[in-house]
């Protein structure tokens, strides 16, 4: 599943192909990926006439901003949105298509038909799921590192968990908390709220460098993740652990090891990461 970096490229590229469109007509072929409104139809009908004025991102979520609608799009497992002539080919796995008056249609495609789709006015689309109730930004100025050393205190939860835990702190997901995890010095299954003062400094800096670093290199394309463009990221040429059981740590030449915390397959090195 794309995680924060990989949303972020999105966003900034659909920002340069789209803004400033105007939707002439919108096409769904599979109607499940249409979570608001209930009727597809009325979803195709709200969007005719309205003009892409901003994309944005709030945690791994989509915000493509119209005149009077906001359009709240995740794209799971295997989502991608691309830009094309009207005309060209469509294949199968293209579920949803925006046509726009200057003869450009931005696509939908999705192997998995995991995506959703939801159509707010704008302005209520924090209040309701699926935005309501997510945490922090990473790149927020409230997020500092007395912020991070409160999401773990009042629990028992191992500090993966913490990390993966929407309401908490948004974006992260699997790949980039084993890598600032790493790069921290930190087991992932320390129980967050005994982390030292120090220990909360270093991950907090190191969660966001390692975003930073990913979002500069375009995010990661360990799957079948590309941008609005089609291409890939290339942060997975930078892994310390992800996805790299059995091979060399970079720092140590300890074999990586892989384990399951709290239902997700977890790497790290056990001589850079002690598990005291």
């Amino acid at each position: 599943m794309p995680e924060l970096p990989e949303v972020e490229t999105v966003k900034r590229t659909l920002q340069q192909l789209v803004v400033g469109k105007t939707i002439k007509e919108v096409k769904v072929h599979w109607a499940k990926i249409i979570k608001r409104p209930d009727d597809t139809l009325e979803f195709c009908h709200l969007l005719i006439g309205q003009t892409v004025t901003n994309v944005e991102r709030r945690a791994k979520f989509l915000k493509i901003i119209l005149n009077d609608y906001v359009l709240v799009s995740h794209l799971r497992m295997e989502g991608r949105y691309g830009l094309y002539e009207v005309g060209e080919d469509i294949d199968k796995h293209t579920h949803v298509i925006f046509s726009f008056t200057d003869g450009t249609e931005l696509r939908y495609r999705d192997v998995r038909k995991f995506g959703t789709m939801h159509l707010f006015l704008k302005g209520e689309e924090d209040a309701h799921l699926p935005l309501a109730q997510l945490g922090i930004e990473p790149f927020d100025e409230q997020f500092s590192p007395k912020e991070l050393k409160r999401l773990f205190q009042g629990t028992n939860r191992k500090v993966k968990v913490t990390l993966l835990d929407q309401s908490k702190l948004v974006g992260l997901g699997n790949i980039y908390v084993d890598e600032a995890l790493f790069r921290a010095n930190i087991y992932p299954e320390r129980i967050g709220k005994d982390l030292t003062e120090q220990e909360i400094l270093t991950l907090h800096r190191e969660i966001k460098a390692t975003l930073k670093e990913a979002i500069d290199l375009g995010g990661s394309s360990v799957k079948s993740y590309v941008n609005g463009q089609g291409e890939m990221g290339m942060f997975q040429q930078q892994l310390f652990v992800y996805g790299r059981k059995g091979e060399p740590c970079k720092t140590c030449s300890t074999p990586i090891e892989k384990t399951v915390v709290g239902g997700r397959g977890t790497h790290y090195c056990p001589n850079c990461q002690k598990k005291f």
